[in-house]
């Protein structure tokens, strides 16, 4: 049973993805007060507030760090500020947790144009700190829409182990869930998510071509409308509109945690706009567990070739990648 820490959770996705393998969650941060409700009411633990006023030292010693560190500061829909903004330096918070207490791997989660802000700059400063930690890095986009979840989600992951283990990231499943098996019924909706007849009409005027059905709708910055039959990627600032459901209603708080791949008996214990802040700042959990799958393997693979008294820790990639 590995030992894992929980950094910048918000509601557990990335533990979830973890416990379904059987790691052993020890200390958890988030600071955010939305997350952190409904993280203890899942998890009957109140995570930790900021990771700043977090002495490392009181951290517990732990296997496999996890972090989904905050991605505003890189995103396309924030400033873009990347480590001028103070977010962007809890990455370094990070690298002094790794530093202090060596664990033996990490995953790391953020938005995809990490890895093209300030021309790569800041990916490639990233880097250099994890591999100058002594940890093997490998990194790789990864869409939620390839593992299952009917959501176009587009994610940089990066795992590092501490011994230069062989690793491949899961390979794609080629299928997601149909929309029909992921949206309610709309008769047992309320009345409440269903947009203004203006709103309805300035969307049906804006849709190019038929939309299959069942669709979300999506209206990009320009203001073109696209019906698909998955969702484009949840976002925690979203307008309430950014996503409209057959062109005629909102997504429902379920709808939303389904579209990221949480169990049906997962507590929504907020509000509709906190649960669209928290879903839209989440990872996809099927994602983080065909991930967590392949480090384990490689991890395991590691200690068995070092109880059978080999003379080298450096594996070859992991074949075949193991099912989601």
């Amino acid at each position: 049973m590995y030992k894992t820490i929980d950094l910048f959770a918000g509601i557990g996705g990335i533990r979830l993805g973890f416990q379904a393998h059987g790691c052993q969650n020890v200390f958890s941060s988030e600071w955010d007060k939305d997350a952190q409700k409904m993280y203890a009411a899942n998890f009957g633990e109140t995570p930790h507030g900021d990771i700043n006023g977090i002495a490392v030292q009181a951290i517990p010693d732990h296997d496999i760090l996890l972090a989904g560190f905050p991605c505003q500061p890189f995103s396309i829909a924030g400033k873009g500020l990347g480590f001028a903004d103070t977010r962007g330096t809890l990455f370094f918070n990070i690298e002094a947790i790794l530093q202090a207490k060596k664990p033996r791997a990490f995953l790391l989660e953020n938005v995809r144009r990490l890895t093209t802000h300030d021309k790569g700059l800041t990916f490639s400063v990233i880097l250099d700190k994890l591999q100058g930690l002594g940890y093997t890095v490998y990194h790789k986009i990864i869409n939620s829409l390839d593992f299952g979840l009917p959501q176009k989600r587009e994610r940089i992951y990066m795992v590092g182990f501490l011994q230069p283990i062989g690793f491949t990231f899961p390979a794609p499943l080629g299928h997601y869930q149909p929309l029909a098996e992921v949206l309610e019924n709309e008769d047992d909706v309320p009345d409440s998510y269903f947009v203004s007849e203006h709103i309805k009409a300035q969307r049906f005027a804006l849709v190019k071509g038929t939309p299959p059905y069942p669709s979300i709708w999506h209206q990009n910055i320009g203001g073109n409308i696209s019906a698909l039959p998955y969702s484009c990627a949840l976002r925690a600032g979203g307008s309430y509109n950014y996503l409209v459901v057959n062109g005629v209603r909102r997504l429902t708080s379920r709808e939303m945690l389904r579209l990221q791949g949480f169990p049906e008996d997962f507590i929504i214990n907020l509000p509709y706009s906190g649960v669209r802040k928290v879903a839209g700042n989440s990872v996809s959990v099927p994602v983080i567990k065909a991930i967590a799958g392949e480090m384990l393997m490689a991890l395991q693979r590691q200690a068995t070739i070092r109880a059978a008294g080999a003379t080298t820790t450096t594996l070859p990639p992991c074949y075949p990648p193991s099912a989601a």
